[in-house]
């Protein structure tokens, strides 16, 4: 998982509350078990008229202008701002895939669902809550500046406006040591190989019929 220390990221307006998983990745694109091809179907149904199905040429579809994803002011963003309750309905972990495969690296709401946010950390997707009344000071700040750009320190924990403006942010620091640090799940468990290990070994000796393939 890459690690994440600090970025200076265009924003990305979604000015609506309650985006659920559906939303963000459609369930028909949910038959693959694998982490990348997602991006192109973010938010399939709201980026394109008309329907779209796996393994179709998406470039071929129609696009829905007024949709932020398709306006040109907002290409290229890696940071997601958002409403309150962000990553509702089902527990599917596609949907931070296909926000990290299209390259937001941080998402920022007054709220998120509880499995969304869970599933943000193995991934490498920086979650930060922030009071409503700055939520919408930024929604404010975004649309009324073209190239609207944050700067997010984890180390520090702190948002920086383009007037220089600072924002503190919370973080739990088991969450913040496994971002900076780039582990997820498998990650932490490989920290402690050795102890593993040793402690295999010792079973080994203590109880070898375990261990006998015969």
């Amino acid at each position: 998982m890459q690690p994440f220390t600090q970025i200076n990221g265009l924003v990305i307006p979604l000015n609506r509350p309650n985006v659920d998983t559906d939303a963000i990745i459609p369930k028909q694109y949910l038959k693959s078990i694998h982490r990348t091809g997602f991006g192109e179907n973010l938010f399939d149904d709201w980026r394109y008229v008309d329907p779209g199905e796996p393994y179709m040429d998406h470039t071929k579809r129609r696009i829905n202008p007024d949709f932020v994803l398709n306006q040109e002011r907002y290409s290229n963003g890696e940071i997601l701002l958002a409403q309150e309750n962000y990553g509702c309905g089902s527990s599917r972990e596609h949907a931070v895939w296909a926000m990290v495969n299209f390259g937001i690296r941080v998402v920022i709401a007054p709220s998120f669902a509880d499995i969304f946010y869970g599933n943000t950390l193995n991934n490498g997707l920086l979650a930060i809550t922030l009071p409503p009344e700055i939520i919408d000071q930024l929604f404010a700040e975004v649309e009324a500046a073209p190239g609207y750009r944050l700067q997010v320190d984890l180390t520090e924990k702190t948002i920086t406006t383009p007037t220089g403006r600072e924002i503190k942010f919370v973080i739990e620091e088991y969450r913040r040591h496994r971002l900076l640090n780039g582990l997820d799940d498998i990650g932490m468990t490989l920290l402690h190989a050795a102890e593993i290990r040793a402690y295999e070994a010792t079973r080994r000796c203590q109880a070898p019929w375990l261990f006998d393939a015969r």
